[in-house]
Formats: structure tokens, sequence, C-alpha cells
């Protein structure tokens, strides 16, 4: 007799609303992943978290451009390119008025901390733009001593002046002060080292983010050096950079 096979056991129907449910959940995993990488890429940080220090910008806090400058007082590039901005001050102003750009200088003793020769004027000349700081007034005493300096030393001795700038020790930056109205506690806190620490971590800090003195970032442009010739015309086109690099 012959024997019957069994029926072969049919497998069960896939569930097609299971099915919708997971593409369902995939597609909005899918939705948030891509909200979250668009508000990821257009989230810009404020300007008044990225600056180092409200006390040593310029411009509109809120600016669409920001160009930062790395500098120090002993190096006769940096001063020629602020020299410029100074001696031209007006058109300056206009300039980032008209273009919406906040300008902040990083100053700190670079040189001394880590400069060839570490010329002690670098830090003798940081202290006295940090100690007119505490006092309020750092950008009378800063714009006063990139002006004396340039033409005093840089302007016709070139960096050959840094022995000279070095020998006058720390009386010639509280002179200076005194120039600007700055008294008994800017000399007390110059002479004691008052402002060192604060300069010492601000040198640390440029030392991470530069290649080079002076240098310049803006926007998504970046630069290092100026030619001690060069005027008002080359410091725009730093900044005409800086606006085309956006």
């Amino acid at each position: 007799m012959e024997e019957k096979s069994e029926p072969t056991a049919k497998k069960p129907a896939k569930d097609s609303g299971a099915i919708a449910r997971i593409v369902g959940i995939i597609a909005i995993i899918g939705v948030i992943i891509a909200a979250i990488m668009v508000v990821s890429f257009n989230h810009k940080t404020p300007n008044s978290e990225k600056i180092w220090d409200k006390d040593t910008v310029v411009g509109n806090i809120d600016a669409k451009n920001y160009f930062i400058i790395y500098s120090d007082i002993v190096c006769p590039y940096c001063v020629a390119f602020e020299n410029a901005i100074i001696e031209h001050q007006q058109d300056f102003e206009k300039y980032i008025k008209e273009n919406d750009i906040l300008v902040e200088i990083r100053l700190s003793d670079f040189l001394y901390e880590y400069g060839q020769s570490n010329p002690i004027a670098s830090r003798h000349s940081a202290e006295g733009v940090y100690c007119a700081k505490k006092e309020g007034k750092f950008w009378d005493y800063y714009d006063h001593i990139i002006t004396r300096v340039w033409n005093d030393y840089f302007k016709n001795s070139g960096k050959n002046a840094f022995a000279e700038l070095n020998s006058q020790g720390k009386d010639y930056w509280i002179k200076l002060g005194k120039d600007v109205g700055l008294g008994e506690s800017f000399e007390k806190c110059v002479r004691n080292d008052e402002t060192l620490e604060e300069i010492e971590k601000i040198a640390l800090k440029t030392a991470n983010n530069i290649d080079g003195m002076p240098y310049f970032k803006f926007n998504s442009y970046v630069a290092s050096g100026f030619d001690m010739s060069w005027g008002w015309d080359y410091v725009k086109m730093y900044f005409e950079s800086g606006l085309k690099s956006k």
C-alpha cells in the first residue's frame, strides 16, 4: 500500500503591516538625522563666544565678518600693518562699518616666549598694554605706542632697531603710558609684573593658533606677514581677501 506523503507546510505570509511600520520608522529616523545635519551645518557660533577679550575688539560685536590680528608690539611687520590702520583711522572705521566687520587684536609677548632672539621688549610692551587695559585705556595706549614705536624705531631703522628697543627696559613703556594719562597704579602694575600670568596664557594660546607673525584670520582666509613698505591699500587687500573667502 502506497504511503501518503505529508502535505508540505505553507510558509506564513509576511505581515505587510509590519513591513510598512518598519519602513515608516526608518524614514522618520532619516528625516531626524537630515534635520540634525542641516541645523549643525547652518549653526554659527556667535562672535561673542569666539573673542578672547571684549576689551580688545572694535566694530559691531554681531558683525557678519570677523577679522583676527595676532600681534606683538616689537614685531616690525605687525607694527607696520597696525600703523597703516591708525594713519587712516577714519577710512578704517568707515570700511569696517560698511562691510560689517568685527576686528579683534590678540596681542601677547609671543616673540619673547617663542621667538628666536627672545626680545625682552616684547614682554615689557605687552605688560604695558595689559596694565593699560586694567585701567580701561587699552585703545588709548595701544594706538599711542604703535605710532611711537613705528616712528621712534621701525620706520627708519626697520628690524635693526630691535637691540635699541630692548635696551629701553620698562621705563620707555611707562613713559608712553604717562603720555595718555596713566599714572602710579599703571606704573606699579608694569614694574610688578601684575599682568604677566595673563600675558603668558595668551602667548600660549597664540602659539597654538598661528604660523608666523603677524598672523591674520579673516572668515576662511588666513595669512601671515606684512611688508614694512606697504600701507593702507595693502591692508584693504587683506580685508577684501577675507570678505571674498566667506
